[in-house]
């Protein structure tokens, strides 16, 4: 059964393989999965340890990655293959914080756009 993901440009995704016979009980297969990427700039980390378990990291930019799945189904001498796919669609990561910093200090200079304050002036009186 095919599987969809997603997640940002900033993460990755684990996917934890659980093989089943056609009636749906646990069944095993012969070694670990293999993951290739078909389509898309993501990528796909696997771990020796754990032959059932595969990280699909996203690439840099927004769109769809497909990786095929798939593993040998005889576990005697023969081979038999079964394959899945997976599709992760990434988004682009938004923006949490404006990550404000100070500048250097610096000192005023005028506006230019802005006009020069006005000087006070005392009324003028008459002498009589």
């Amino acid at each position: 059964m095919a599987l969809s993901i997603s997640c940002t440009n900033e993460e990755q995704v684990p996917v934890t393989a659980s093989p089943v016979s056609s009636s749906g009980r646990p069944a095993a297969i012969d070694g670990a999965l293999t993951v290739t990427v078909q389509s898309g700039d993501g990528t796909v980390l696997q771990d020796e340890a754990t032959p059932l378990v595969f990280t699909c990291r996203s690439g840099d930019g927004p769109g769809e990655t497909v990786y095929l799945v798939s593993a040998d189904a005889d576990l005697g001498e023969g081979v038999v293959t079964i394959s899945d796919l997976v599709t992760l669609t990434v988004t682009s990561a938004t923006a949490a914080s404006f990550g404000l910093a100070q500048g250097t200090v610096e000192p005023k200079v005028p506006d230019a756009a802005a006009p020069a304050p006005a000087q006070a002036t005392r009324p003028r009186t008459s002498k009589a």
